[in-house]
């Protein structure tokens, strides 16, 4: 299967769905690409932190490679930009500043918004 889930909700717990949900089909053996959007960039700074909760998860999913883009227009935004591109995280615009849906759609993946 192949799974593209778009995270786009910075609330916290909504977004650590998104971090379960790649990890779980990842490890399953599926092709899943975590696409985070919107306010959600905001969180890529804040789960940097060890401190914060759910470090340890978004590390994993980070580690595990599965995060195929953060939103260029959305990060900057949200103030996120930099700590994106400090950890080494694929940052996409092809569409006026943002990720491309049609990229994934054609590339045979299923979506997921959340």
């Amino acid at each position: 299967m192949k799974v593209a889930i778009f995270a786009y909700n910075g609330e916290p717990m909504c977004f650590v769905h998104a971090l379960l949900y790649a990890e779980d089909m990842h490890t399953k053996g599926h092709d899943v690409k975590l696409i985070i959007e919107g306010s959600a960039t905001k969180l890529v700074k804040t789960l940097a932190d060890p401190e914060a909760q759910f470090h340890s998860l978004y590390k994993k999913v980070k580690e595990l490679g599965v995060i195929d883009c953060v939103c260029m227009a959305c990060s900057k935004k949200m103030g996120a930009y930099y700590s994106a591109v400090e950890q080494g995280l694929p940052i996409c615009g092809e569409m006026k500043g943002h990720p491309s849906l049609l990229k994934y759609l054609e590339a045979g993946y299923e979506t997921v918004a959340l």
